[in-house]
């Protein structure tokens, strides 16, 4: 069997329930997040899509915890201030269970954007990539990746079109948005990559 090219396992707590999003080809969906502790004990507050169908047949009599196993997802939302990218996790299963909170990303794909490379006040390497990620019927999803350290300076090298399989955490970020309506405050969300390789996809 074919490895997927787009994996993520989620185990954290409901931080918000689930409420209805959209429907799409009779189908019911529906956005709720998940709160994922970090070994650092900073917390990540991170978006699930689920059918209503996945989300019917989970069991919650297996403990406090959710665990949520699909695949990262983007679209480009277009408003009045701008198009965004919105990037969620779409879940395949959805099991409640005990545990460690856990976070897990897998993806291979192709860099769409160069990498933009730079380095914190304190000196340490980072760079920040967006890869496309294939899925069936001839869409990608477009997920932002950020590289520490020696994995940076590896991925600095790359260029447009070269593929990269990777291994990490996804993240969320706040940050300030300037506008001309005055500033907003947004969340970011990015995989931040512990392993990275050139492959030949």
């Amino acid at each position: 069997m074919e490895q997927s090219a787009n994996r993520v396992i989620l185990r954290g707590s409901l931080y918000e329930l689930p409420a209805f999003s959209h429907e799409n080809h009779s189908k019911r969906f529906y956005r709720f997040t998940l709160e994922v502790e970090r070994l650092s004990g900073t917390v990540d507050i991170l978006p699930v899509l689920v059918s209503e169908e996945v989300l019917c047949a989970m069991d919650l009599s297996g403990g406090s915890m959710i665990e949520v196993s699909g695949q990262i997802r983007s679209f480009n939302s277009r408003a009045a201030t701008g198009r965004r990218l919105v990037v969620s996790v779409y879940a395949e299963s959805l099991t409640a269970c005990e545990g460690e909170p856990h976070n897990e990303v897998y993806l291979a794909g192709t860099l769409c954007k160069e990498p933009v490379h730079r380095k914190t006040p304190l000196g340490r390497e980072i760079c920040d990539v967006m890869l496309a990620v294939n899925r069936p019927y001839h869409r990608s999803d477009y997920i932002p990746c950020i590289f520490w350290g020696r994995t940076a300076e590896l991925v600095a090298a790359c260029q447009v079109g070269d593929t990269l399989e990777l291994t990490g955490r996804l993240q969320s970020r706040e940050y300030v948005k300037v506008l001309e309506s005055g500033n907003e405050r947004r969340v970011a969300y990015e995989v931040s990559a512990m392993t990275a390789a050139r492959t030949g996809l």
